[in-house]
């Protein structure tokens, strides 16, 4: 393979994807709003996220391009930070669309970030890439407008894939390790009722799936980025506990949750949301996971 592009590149995931990939391809391409620089065969280049540059030039002849990119959502929604969120993930996804209209020789992939946040909330009905509800709220109407851009981007020789991504775990970032902190220090019971169910999807797997993606050139349209196995936020916190070797683990009401997330200039909804999440799709054209059940995940 010869380049991958990554716009976002510079987060959590995007970090995964470029050590994962570093033997895989001739260049990797990483756009970020950071200066231009290389390293080895990785070059960083900037962009602004929203406008054309000379960015546009690093997408000719690219087998995939990767959109990463958006305003974290670990903030208070405020008007302002909503307006970050949307947009973030609007322009980015749209001028990606344009830059890839006017390539001569296309990226033969791509794949942009979207949000298991489509879904509404469920306790008890699996959510699969065939479901025809979708949720309401705010994180939903943005997942909703982010998917239509690349929709409604009309390309005669580029496969489009969208990520409806779960929680992603890693033992050095994301939310894995804001959890394993909390067990630690005896406040890492069940979080509101703990029957809400979280999806989840180890990095590795993540990466693997995008390299699945890259290889299967039947592979298009919106794909579940979630392990086979959802688990129920009481089941998840007792084996973090348990993994920690940690013996107290007070629970956290949701009252108590929502006041604790207004002091951390944070949104409590990832913790009381219900998402049960599954992978359908990949699962039916022939993906297999390595890690199936959280047990596996966190060991």
């Amino acid at each position: 393979m010869k380049k991958l592009v990554i716009a976002g590149g510079s987060g959590f995931i995007g970090k995964a994807l470029t050590e994962f990939f570093k033997n895989d391809f001739d260049s990797i391409v990483i756009l970020s709003r950071n200066k231009n620089h290389r390293d080895g065969k990785i070059n960083y280049v900037q962009w602004d996220a929203f406008s054309m540059g000379d960015w546009c030039t690093h997408l000719e002849e690219a087998t995939a391009v990767i959109n990463l990119s958006g305003k974290s959502v670990d903030c208070r929604f405020t008007k302002k930070n909503k307006q970050l969120i949307f947009s973030s993930r609007i322009d980015s996804t749209k001028i990606i669309g344009e830059a890839i209209l006017k390539c001569s020789s296309p990226p033969l992939l791509w794949i942009n970030a979207s949000s298991a946040a489509l879904y509404p909330d469920s306790e008890t009905e699996e959510m699969s890439e065939n479901s025809n509800e979708t949720g309401t709220g705010f994180m939903a109407d943005v997942t909703t407008a982010w998917e239509k851009v690349v929709k409604d981007t009309e390309l005669s020789s580029t496969r489009k894939i969208y990520l409806r991504t779960t929680l992603v775990f890693d033992n050095s970032e994301g939310v894995l390790p804001v959890l394993m902190g909390l067990a630690k220090k005896g406040i890492g019971g069940t979080l509101g009722t703990g029957s809400q169910q979280v999806s989840w999807i180890h990095i590795e797997d993540f990466c693997r799936i995008i390299k699945w993606m890259i290889e299967n050139e039947n592979a298009e349209g919106a794909y579940n980025m979630a392990s086979p196995e959802p688990v129920t936020n009481k089941k998840l916190t007792y084996l973090i506990r348990k993994k920690v070797n940690a013996f107290l683990g007070l629970p956290s009401p949701e009252w108590l949750l929502k006041i604790g997330a207004f002091f951390m200039r944070t949104e409590p909804e990832m913790i009381l949301s219900s998402r049960y999440v599954v992978p359908q799709r990949l699962l039916q054209e022939g993906f297999v996971f390595k890690y199936t059940t959280i047990e596996e995940c966190l060991e």
